[in-house]
């Protein structure tokens, strides 16, 4: 971590409240890096952050902490604060892309309920890197309608190499084999995926942790390891 914006984005990634970060000017720090942590390989993303102002911010903080200035000591330290807090938040939106901004646009939008105090609870289910890919792929769909591709492609972000078969032979069926164990956390993921980006036609078959058997397939064939199709 060398910047600001390594610790904010941390942070929300963590769910940490930026509330909790201080921003202070370092006291003793390298003049080829922003963070100042007493170990060169340090990370922090709440508490008492060290930074060298004068790294990319010279021009705005050269005057603040002049060495011959003593008064208001702590109304300059809280200006840093807030200053760097203010610098840190342009840092995360600079380099975004159009579809960067529509993510943070729905994301609020679905966190805050304005889809719904149902789809509200159901968000809360996943992480924030899982609702990041919830958001990329719900925004993708609105553009492209491929509703069965931005499904498989949801599956196999969310959960650990699942395997999607497809059967259109006697109707329009998804087989879906998930290595991982039946959890109500994990069914209501799926749900919720299945309600977001599954065309309305498909029913579905899913197995948990055990893959239905297929002739042929000795990995399938296990006994005591075989779910019934």
């Amino acid at each position: 971590m060398n910047y600001v914006w390594d610790v904010i984005i941390l942070a929300r990634r963590l769910g940490v409240d930026l509330k909790n970060i201080n921003f202070i000017a370092a006291k003793s720090y390298s003049p080829y890096m922003e963070l100042s942590f007493k170990y060169i390989n340090g990370t922090a993303y709440e508490g008492d952050i060290e930074v060298n102002p004068y790294y990319r911010f010279y021009e705005i903080f050269k005057d603040l902490f002049n060495i011959n200035n003593t008064e208001d000591v702590e109304l300059r330290e809280t200006l840093f604060d807030i200053l760097m807090h203010f610098l840190s938040d342009i840092d995360t939106y600079a380099g975004m892309s159009k579809r960067e901004f529509y993510k943070r646009f729905l994301l609020k939008d679905l966190n805050s309920g304005l889809f719904g105090s149902d789809l509200k609870e159901k968000m809360q289910l996943f992480s924030k890197d899982e609702q990041d890919i919830l958001a990329h792929n719900i925004i993708k769909l609105y553009i492209s309608g491929d509703m069965l591709y931005l499904f498989k492609d949801t599956l196999r972000r969310i959960f650990k190499n699942p395997t999607v078969y497809v059967n259109y032979e006697a109707k329009d069926e998804l087989l879906i084999y998930i290595r991982e164990e039946r959890t109500d956390l994990n069914e209501a993921k799926m749900e919720f995926i299945k309600e977001i980006f599954l065309p309305i036609k498909f029913r579905t078959e899913i197995y948990w942790n055990y893959h239905f058997g297929i002739i042929g397939v000795d990995e399938t064939m296990i006994i005591g390891n075989i779910a019934l199709y």
